[in-house]
């Protein structure tokens, strides 16, 4: 670690953040730039200041390092397991993709560590998958009983996706890329979230699945995943608006670092650059 990393100095402030980046630059075996670092400083900062960070209990940005080795090393909570990706899988921008055949990972962390009505799971989808070796690619599961596990899957036979919270049911939801989370915090129903808005879905919870969640795949490796996902965070019940918002501003930042010809992120305004950022990430310029 360099002195550049004492909190507070040049922007950083946050001490998760701090060591998250030196964790991440030792994996890398380089530094980061400033802006990326300080992106990933603004998300855990929001978040603290959203009043969701302590319900995050396991998180991988899986972008913005600058090897697969640095974005597998964890924000919060045990590191991923690896099942299969190599480095050519990995994007700065947009993330580690599947092949919807061998590639997956475990998060290390239990459908069931987490209470049964205070529970959610999230992603980034950079690509939704389109294929995958069953019906339900998974994109982030515990599992796929109705009763008991929690996912997002998408449906092979029409697109859409096929979320749970260790409920009594399952819920079809239109598909949308970027983030994706659901979260129950009673018994009765609970919250998924994607494309911007938020929708109430009314299914009763039962006692969570012992079972670890997988990204990409679940964690008996079956029905994996080509999509392209660049953050995934499991922990209690939180408000995914706030989450979405931070995420996805945290994504935009890290666009905007990797975008050649835009001033420094250290001359910049933060939302200005956010702002800067998600008109590149959905392609288009400000020229």
């Amino acid at each position: 670690m360099t002195l550049r990393w004492v909190p507070g100095w040049n922007g950083l402030t946050e001490p998760e953040a701090v060591s998250y980046v030196a964790a991440v630059e030792a994996a890398d075996g380089q530094e980061l730039e400033f802006g990326v670092a300080k992106a990933i400083n603004d998300f855990v900062l929001g978040c603290k200041n959203d009043g969701i960070w302590d319900a995050i209990k396991a998180c991988c940005i899986l972008a913005g390092a600058r090897t697969l080795d640095g974005a597998l090393v964890p924000l919060v909570g045990t590191a991923p397991t690896n099942f299969n990706f190599v480095s050519g899988d990995y994007n700065r921008e947009t993330g580690l993709v599947g092949d919807g055949s061998t590639k997956y990972l475990d998060s290390n962390r239990n459908n069931n560590a987490d209470p049964q009505n205070s529970k959610h799971i999230s992603c980034f989808a950079s690509t939704l998958p389109t294929s995958g070796s069953g019906q339900y690619p998974r994109i982030i599961t515990s599992g796929d009983s109705a009763g008991n596990d929690s996912f997002i899957h998408r449906l092979n036979n029409n697109g859409n996706l096929l979320v749970n919270v260790n409920d009594s049911g399952t819920n079809t939801v239109s598909p949308s890329i970027g983030f994706l989370g659901v979260s129950r915090s009673i018994s009765t129903s609970y919250f998924f979230r994607g494309g911007g808005s938020t929708q109430t879905l009314a299914n009763s919870s039962n006692v969570p699945r012992n079972a670890d969640i997988g990204i990409f795949a679940s964690t008996d490796a079956q029905q994996p995943a080509n999509a392209r996902l660049a953050f995934y965070s499991i922990g209690e019940a939180l408000d995914l608006a706030a989450l979405d918002t931070r995420v996805t501003r945290l994504m935009n930042l890290i666009t905007y670092t990797q975008t050649a010809g835009l001033p420094d992120l250290s001359t910049m305004d933060m939302d200005a650059a956010a702002y800067i950022g998600g008109a590149y990430r959905a392609g288009g310029t400000l020229s």
